[in-house]
């Protein structure tokens, strides 16, 4: 989560096998899933800027649940921070479900709140438009 938040794109993607499989199950569009680590690269970015403001943020509050499976946590959290250009601030709620096989994340359901994201990165009318668009009023 550091690393995600800091841009170290490289370091995150060496955590993660090379068919990593991720889901975002909440994502309100239905994104499809990330397969390999190409994939994960563009979803990060690839150290590339997204479009729109910029957001200063951390993890905080993680608490990490070990399961009856050795191989999966789950792990509890958020992300707070303050859009750069306003001063605004935000915090934006997840749960992350991993399966971690041979010190590599194979499988991820990242369940965080989109809304919440789009709206500290000035999308979020453009996201309820695309909601709209796609499953009526």
């Amino acid at each position: 989560m550091d690393g995600v938040c800091e841009g170290r794109v490289e370091e995150v993607l060496a955590l993660y096998a090379e068919d990593a499989h991720v889901e975002h199950p909440f994502h309100p569009l239905g994104a499809p899933p990330l397969r390999s680590l190409d994939e994960l690269r563009a979803h990060f970015g690839g150290g590339a800027s997204p479009a729109g403001p910029s957001l200063r943020r951390r993890p905080a509050g993680i608490t990490v649940h070990e399961t009856a499976d050795p191989e999966v946590i789950v792990a509890e959290f958020r992300y707070e921070g303050t859009v750069v250009e306003t001063g605004e601030p935000f915090t934006i709620p997840g749960v992350f479900v991993m399966r971690v096989r041979d010190g590599k994340i194979v499988e991820s359901r990242d369940y965080l709140d989109h809304l919440r994201s789009a709206r500290a990165r000035g999308r979020l009318g453009e996201v309820l438009d695309a909601v709209r668009d796609r499953h009526g009023d």
